[in-house]
């Protein structure tokens, strides 16, 4: 998953060889998106993971990633062909991320909120990498590009050498049209489907641009240089401690419930949001913290919403109901990472950060509404 966001991840070092606009900038992020709504509605109507061995689909869709990414080191930096490789991207990773929660809850039942949560942790770790492996990389964006890319590789391979299918592995149903009809009829699907598209309008957007954000934050106190620095780190550790708290998260939910936890994660991270945007330009210190518990509390509801989808649907149509599900929430999210940067550079980060908070607000609303439904 370092492959997600790369792109964003060396940015501005990418800058500095070629002039991008604000449009063609967000493209290189939110090209990853529209590629995933993409590979996920025809993974899912295809049933590729039901016909054939999940463990090769996934391994297949990593090498193929990792390769497709890696065009990026021979592309003109924002061309077209480098934004259709990330579009070839996100697609390929569709068959990764599904695939791999598909995997993972083969291993349990009564547990499967820790078993989602956990892999939906190892998917934010992976996303924060890039960032990492930027900041050890310093100005050279090709060497970031080119270590990602050959994790992908890497993780495919390992896949196909170490994984094998749990006790409960079984055949999940292929995507059904008529499932769309029972998204809207069915009210407790209809409400999570809404807690879910809150909980996205703000989660994509804040990962793909907090560097970005951050860098503009901390250049009022700093050097350049070294506010981008700092900003590649504040964006790994934030990403990464919402990964940590994944497994947490899936856990307490097995145990008190999972619309409450999504609750407290969207009134958590929706605070963060409005208090980024304040403090803004402050004290390095407080943007740092105030970030990293942004990162935090952002993430790990993410998973229980999938859970909540499906102990809501009628068993034949679960599968289908999640994948819907999961293809609305990355088409809304291709409209935010591609607008975040646009609006930024027009009106300032503040009022952008804040804006990130409407989501989790109104996903509030939809899950309390859930939850009266007992």
């Amino acid at each position: 998953m370092s492959l997600w966001f790369v792109s964003a991840a060396v940015l501005p070092d990418m800058l500095r060889e070629a002039a991008l606009s604000p449009f063609r900038q967000a493209a290189l992020s939110s090209g990853v998106q529209a590629g995933f709504v993409i590979g996920a509605l025809a993974s899912a109507v295809l049933g590729l993971a039901d016909r054939f061995d999940p463990r090769r689909v996934f391994a297949v869709s990593a090498i193929c990633a990792g390769l497709a990414n890696a065009t990026l080191l021979v592309s003109i930096p924002g061309s077209f062909p480098a934004i259709a490789a990330r579009v070839a991207t996100g697609a390929l990773l569709a068959g990764v991320y599904p695939v791999g929660m598909k995997i993972a809850v083969g291993w349990g039942q009564k547990d499967r909120g820790f078993l989602v949560g956990a892999l939906v942790g190892a998917l934010t770790l992976g996303s924060a990498s890039p960032h990492l492996i930027a900041l050890a990389g310093g100005a050279n964006w090709h060497l970031t590009v080119a270590i990602a890319s050959a994790a992908s590789v890497a993780a495919g391979l390992l896949c196909l050498a170490t994984v094998s299918l749990g006790p409960h592995h079984g055949i999940a149903a292929r995507f059904n049209p008529k499932a769309i009809a029972t998204a809207w009829t069915n009210r407790r699907v209809r409400f999570a489907y809404a807690g879910y598209l809150g909980h996205m309008w703000e989660l994509y957007a804040m990962w793909a641009w907090i560097a970005a954000a951050t860098a503009a934050s901390y250049s009022t106190s700093l050097p350049t240089s070294e506010a981008l620095q700092l900003s590649k780190l504040t964006a790994f550790i934030a990403i990464g401690a919402g990964g940590i708290a994944c497994a947490f998260a899936g856990s307490v939910a097995d145990r008190i419930g999972k619309a409450e936890v999504t609750i407290v994660a969207m009134a958590l991270s929706g605070s963060s949001a409005l208090a980024a945007a304040l403090t803004f330009g402050g004290p390095i210190w407080i943007t740092f913290a105030i970030v990293v518990l942004w990162g935090l509390t952002v993430i790990p509801d993410s998973a229980q919403f999938s859970a909540l989808v499906a102990d809501a649907s009628p068993p034949q149509q679960a599968g289908s109901l999640m994948t819907f599900q999961t293809a609305l929430g990355f088409a809304l999210t291709f409209a935010t990472v591609q607008v975040t940067p646009v609006l930024a550079a027009r009106f300032g980060w503040p009022p952008v950060l804040a804006g990130l908070a409407i989501g989790p607000a109104l996903g509030i609303a939809a899950m309390v509404r859930l939850r009266r439904m007992g």
